[in-house]
């Protein structure tokens, strides 16, 4: 039986109790974070642990390798990389930060494969506007639909061709929201009309990816009473209107944005129509609470699931790194270090930012 979860862990290497609870409960995934991350020896280890407590040598393992502040992996072992919006500003038109953006993300693939990791948590395709709270901020790839699509495209192609798969997030967008779905739930009050031009743009562009996580954002125009990751009448409008037919994840259930027991809000994204829930911090206590609200993972969400997987290209297109890393740096790094300042991309997120 696999279990329609990801969990996160809680330090460098599994305990027992880790060990044993994953073995029971079997995750159809894992998702690690800065704490779970110290040298290329260590993530190995550990990602082969995960894998070897559930039996399951293709069990996907997801992180959230952005760039800017959301970097999990980071200097001195891995290089840091910019922001969304850096490779838009360095490049000065769309078409060369395609070429770049597709870069910096088949480099980003070439490091996590590297460490068995084969989900990474990117793109980004939120837009947003002005006055928005900053939690998407520089994150996002520019300031309008319609490039945010074409380097979102851009990103998630340098990712697949290094046998990493991506996730579009947050579905059907985070741009508009005055708040930090972190801490309180945002509520966005435009029409469908303006939406559907706007903040739906980009995910129906890029509806074919394999895999897309929810935002916990209520949209009054789709359900008042309910964020998209816990309303079955967004998640409808993902699969009908937006042409989505991967799987989706939940964003992270200990967000405050959502409210009631892990039990229930584990139980509420599934019957909503998510197909798997992500859980992040690595508690046990939570996670056991998690586990009770989460059924198997069957049915079309399996077949979803099964599909997403199957994306993963197994011998990754041939990249010479070496150039590859001079290219992004000399064209965006330098200039971005130069312009800002010497810590440019190195600060971390303090929490999970999926």
């Amino acid at each position: 039986m696999t279990a329609a979860v990801i969990f996160g862990c809680s330090g460098l290497t599994l305990t027992e109790a880790e060990r044993a609870f994953f073995a029971e409960i079997r995750p159809w995934g894992f998702i690690l974070f800065r704490r779970n991350v110290d040298s290329p020896e260590q993530v190995r280890a550990l990602t082969q642990a995960l894998r070897d407590a559930i039996d399951d040598p293709q069990a996907p393992i997801l992180i959230d390798q952005e760039g800017g502040r959301v970097q999990r992996l980071g200097p001195p072992h891995w290089p840091k990389y910019p922001p969304g919006c850096a490779y838009l500003e360095a490049a000065g038109d769309p078409a060369t930060a395609r070429e770049l953006v597709r870069l910096g993300a088949r480099l980003m693939a070439h490091d996590l494969k590297a460490l068995g990791i084969t989900v990474d948590c990117l793109p980004v395709l939120d837009v947003p506007v002005p006055g928005a709270h900053d939690i998407v901020g520089d994150r996002a790839y520019a300031g309008d639909p319609a490039t945010v699509s074409l380097l979102g495209r851009a990103a998630a192609e340098g990712l697949l061709a290094g046998g990493v798969l991506p996730v579009i997030k947050h579905m059907p967008g985070h741009g508009r929201a005055f708040a930090d779905s972190h801490k309180e739930l945002p509520v966005v009050h435009a029409d469908l009309a303006t939406l559907d031009a706007w903040d739906f743009a980009p995910f129906k562009a890029l509806s074919d990816m394999p895999i897309a996580m929810t935002a916990h954002v209520v949209f009054d125009a789709i359900d008042r009473k309910r964020p998209a990751t816990t309303s079955r009448k967004a998640i409808r409008m993902m699969r009908e209107h937006l042409g989505f037919n991967g799987l989706i994840l939940s964003d992270d259930l200990t967000m405050q944005a959502l409210s009631g027991s892990l039990t229930d809000r584990a139980h509420a994204a599934l019957k909503a129509g998510c197909d798997v829930v992500i859980h992040c911090n690595g508690d046990m206590e939570d996670m056991r609470a998690v586990a009770a609200g989460v059924g198997r993972l069957k049915g079309a969400s399996r077949r979803r699931a099964d599909a997403a997987l199957a994306r993963i290209v197994h011998t990754p297109e041939p990249l010479d790194t070496a150039a590859a890393r001079a290219r992004l740096d000399g064209a965006i790094l330098g200039r971005l270090d130069a312009a800002r300042g010497p810590d440019v991309g190195e600060a971390q997120a303090s929490g999970p930012v999926p």
